[in-house]
């Protein structure tokens, strides 16, 4: 059964059609990039399969949900309880601690404190931040903080985590390191991610490349 299916996804803005049939499945585990030139599409189809975006038309399912059918109430539960995401920047809130931004989500989602801050605390050290629980944002390298934003993006054990241009803010090292961990992930945990991404060196080792030209898929 797969994880994700989307069928006939179609988005426009105005008169420019941006979205033009997209058709796309993902299995459960699977590190799929999704690469193209700019204004292809990449990062509008990444929003509407993070249900962030609703299509014009189209359906997708995710973990055998139809997510569109949803109001925006459910669809925004969904989303936190089942999605997962890491963006080029990373969205840490400067106040809080890493342990705290981690634990966010699962506080929205309304699960047991001490639960949530458990695996947490659990998260950051499989990522080699044990000794940076308590420090904020400001405090912490680039790619540590976006270590942060990973941990943040599993708190919920999502069944997908969707990463635009997760390593576009980072020096190479930083950005090889963090690739390497989306592998480790998918092998430690299973854990399932849809890639935006302008860096060949990623798009290569994932487990597939979808490219998008002019709004469908090549």
């Amino acid at each position: 059964m797969p994880l994700l299916h989307a069928s006939d996804l179609r988005r426009n803005y105005g008169n420019l059609s941006v979205l033009k049939g997209i058709n796309l499945t993902i299995e459960p585990g699977e590190v799929v990039s999704i690469v193209g030139a700019s204004g292809a599409g990449k990062t509008t189809l990444l929003h509407i399969l993070g249900t962030l975006d609703r299509p014009d038309t189209g359906s997708l399912q995710i973990a055998n949900q139809d997510v569109f059918i949803l109001t925006d109430n459910q669809l925004a539960r969904f989303r936190n309880e089942r999605i997962g995401f890491v963006f080029q920047f990373n969205n840490l809130l400067p106040e809080f601690t890493a342990l705290e931004n981690v634990c966010l989500p699962g506080f929205i989602a309304g699960k047991d404190e001490r639960t949530v801050r458990q695996r947490a605390e659990s998260l950051l050290t499989t990522l080699g931040l044990r000794e940076r629980l308590g420090n904020l944002p400001s405090q912490l390298s680039g790619g540590e903080q976006q270590r942060v934003a990973v941990a943040r993006a599993l708190i919920n054990e999502p069944a997908i985590v969707f990463a635009d241009e997760p390593s576009g803010n980072l020096d190479s090292r930083n950005a090889e390191e963090l690739h390497q961990l989306f592998f480790r992930l998918r092998d430690e945990l299973g854990q399932t991610f849809i890639i935006v991404t302008h860096n060949e060196a990623l798009a290569a080792l994932a487990d597939r490349t979808v490219t998008i030209r002019d709004g469908v898929i090549e």
